[in-house]
């Protein structure tokens, strides 16, 4: 099992609803959401995932974000009111996985779980955090969650032994896009071929957006397209494609079709069946259009890619 875990902003949450609209996920991926605000997005695409019969998990006490906050604002904001019927309403599917992260407020969301007759076993957890390894232990001792995000770390391996999947941050994220200009192509992960052998029941990690979280983005002087593909021994690498008339921050259009004409020309003609995602489709016709879809779009079409083509890997495609 794969468990991409993504806050969730508006491209990433549009990435993960275009998947699940097309069935392009499988029986093998559950998307973990943290989400960072109260949204019709939000609210949409877990919808899509309900009607499409497709597992996702939403952390219902994010540590980022303004996701509780606008739950306390509802008076004030009737349509955000009819955003939390719907959530709450989705929340009852049992394609829904209601997840916690280990912190401060954990054991009273717990509580209010059990009052809503929510059982701890059918919970997904993150736990990142050693200093509320006890407090897991404490809740979870008699009644272990379903799943258990937790790092690759011997203290967490020591104490949760089963059903734990491996959350590791995969993306180097550098201070500036044009950075990726000195490494274009690296190594990625390779925990999809042995994290069985290191009894984890699943794996985890944040895509190609990293594990760092900022309110807002800027203006970039280059445009980066990141692209993951396994090599000859299945290991999973990612490419830059990074534009080059990266001076300044004007004409994001031009720079986007230098980056998008590098890939262009190393998939075009190269791409497998599996590797030809919809993703990767959608890039190389903004190429041949020469269209721009937005710095948002860009992210959404490569977070699309990733997890496509990790479906097909473990559908054995």
């Amino acid at each position: 099992m794969y468990f991409p875990y993504l806050r969730g902003r508006q491209y990433e949450l549009l990435a993960l609803r275009e998947l699940a609209a097309n069935d392009l996920l499988g029986a093998h991926i559950t998307p973990v959401i943290e989400p960072v605000k109260l949204s019709s997005t939000l609210v949409n695409t877990l919808d899509t995932f309900t009607k499409n019969n497709q597992s996702v998990a939403v952390i219902l006490n994010p540590t980022v974000g303004n996701f509780i906050s606008d739950f306390e604002d509802l008076p004030k904001d009737e349509k955000k009111s009819v955003y939390q019927k719907r959530f709450l309403d989705l929340l009852e599917s049992p394609n829904i996985i209601k997840s916690l992260i280990m912190q401060e407020n954990a054991a009273s969301w717990l509580d209010s779980l059990e009052e809503l007759n929510i059982e701890k076993e059918n919970l997904l957890v993150v736990n990142t955090n050693r200093d509320y390894l006890k407090l897991y232990e404490t809740e979870f001792n008699s009644s272990p969650p379903r799943y258990v995000l937790v790092p690759d770390e011997s203290v967490f391996r020591r104490k949760i032994r089963s059903d734990k999947i491996l959350l590791d941050d995969k993306f180097k994220k550098r201070a500036k896009n044009s950075d990726y200009k000195k490494n274009v192509d690296e190594f990625f992960s390779d925990d999809h071929l042995y994290y069985k052998n290191d009894n984890f029941a699943g794996f985890s990690d944040y895509s190609i957006i990293g594990n760092e979280y900022t309110e807002s983005g800027f203006a970039p002087h280059a445009v980066a397209i990141h692209i993951v593909y396994f090599d000859t021994e299945k290991n999973l690498r990612i490419h830059h494609f990074v534009s080059d008339s990266n001076e300044d921050f004007k004409n994001p259009a031009g720079k986007f079709y230098e980056a998008v004409s590098k890939l262009y020309t190393q998939y075009r003609n190269t791409a497998s069946s599996s590797e030809m995602t919809l993703g990767l489709q959608t890039f190389l016709q903004h190429y041949r259009d020469q269209s721009y879809p937005g710095l948002g779009t860009v992210k959404k079409l490569a977070i699309m890619h990733h997890l496509e083509l990790m479906g097909n890997y473990l559908n054995g495609a």
